[in-house]
């Protein structure tokens, strides 16, 4: 269903495995399917005029083109990439100026996560940044998180992505009363490793926003399900393995479960802005999805939503020190 509105997305041409292209096929496939969405292009002038020269006069009045010629590649490390103006750092500029109003990048998540943070700054409560997916389960969409951007929090920062989590599922999901679990190995108390042992009694005492309630630990096929719980808190490790493997199995089966898409696309939650992050692998049809996803959370205001509800259920923080390799601390 089309959403009402305008929304201004900056896309990064650069960022991905198989880019300049599939990004280039994503932002066509996006403009087409969504009439009130216009387009910031940043990358190479030539590879966007790839793009413009087939577009209907009416889809090339709404998109701009920022000519950036840099990128970070999967291989560079997130606090070390190139000092140059990239194109996932332009692309956050865009939105930190007030041009775009969103940002939409497959490149690589450490880059994205840390030109997000540091562009955009973070919210005051959230010192780990989230990356939230949303699987489509059995019995409907699972928000799991994080997926890849805090690999090794405290247990202090769960309990922050639990309120976050609760928060994302009913404002950009419309989830009544979401259910949270932690994931582990067993749903029985005191199962799992040290985090999760430390995290689970910091989840029971959290008070969460929008009704949301905690379920206790759930287990990896709960994720699949859906059953037990509509949003699952773990770590960013944990989180991004089993996102691909239940990608894996969503493939060797021949697709997801009906009505929903394999996930491709991620939320990044925590900045003061729109941020989107798709699979460094996507298609352009995945591409495609991850734009419309950040025009569905700008038309939604979902980012100053969920901000606005953090200060419900807020634990004791405590400086989490550990060892971050997405954001620079």
């Amino acid at each position: 269903m089309e959403e009402p509105g305008t929304a201004r997305i900056a896309v990064d041409l650069l960022g991905g495995d198989r880019a300049p292209a599939v990004v280039v096929d994503g932002a066509l496939r996006a403009l087409r399917a969504d009439p009130n969405l216009h387009l910031l292009l940043v990358g190479p002038s030539e590879v966007a005029g790839g793009l413009v020269d087939v577009l209907t006069p009416e889809q090339r009045s709404r998109v701009t083109v920022r000519q950036v010629r840099h990128a970070v590649t999967m291989a560079d490390q997130p606090t070390r990439a190139p000092r140059a103006v990239t194109t996932v750092r332009a692309a956050v500029a865009a939105v930190a100026e007030g041009t775009a109003d969103a940002v939409v990048s497959a490149g690589s998540t450490g880059a994205t996560v840390t030109a997000a943070a540091l562009g955009l700054g973070r919210w005051p409560d959230v010192r780990r940044p989230a990356l939230v997916a949303t699987l489509p389960a059995l019995a409907g969409p699972v928000v799991l998180l994080d997926v890849g951007g805090s690999l090794e929090p405290r247990s202090t920062t769960l309990a922050r992505h639990a309120v976050l989590g609760t928060a994302y599922a009913a404002v950009a999901h419309t989830v009544t009363g979401p259910r949270v679990g932690l994931l582990s190995v067993g749903t029985e108390p005191g199962k799992g490793d040290r985090l999760r042992r430390a995290a689970d009694p910091l989840l029971a005492a959290l008070s969460l926003p929008c009704d949301g309630r905690y379920v206790g630990l759930v287990e990896g096929y709960d994720v699949a399900l859906g059953g037990r719980a509509d949003v699952v808190v773990t770590d960013g490790f944990t989180g991004n393995v089993l996102l691909k493997a239940i990608e894996g199995a969503y493939a060797m089966a021949g697709g997801p479960p009906e009505g929903g898409g394999v996930p491709r696309a991620a939320a990044l939650l925590g900045v003061a802005g729109t941020v989107v992050v798709c699979h460094g692998a996507a298609r352009g049809k995945d591409v495609a999805s991850g734009i419309a996803l950040a025009a569905h959370l700008w038309r939604r205001d979902a980012t100053a939503r969920v901000a606005s509800l953090l200060s419900a259920g807020r634990p004791a923080d405590t400086p989490d020190r550990t060892t971050h390799t997405e954001v620079i601390p």
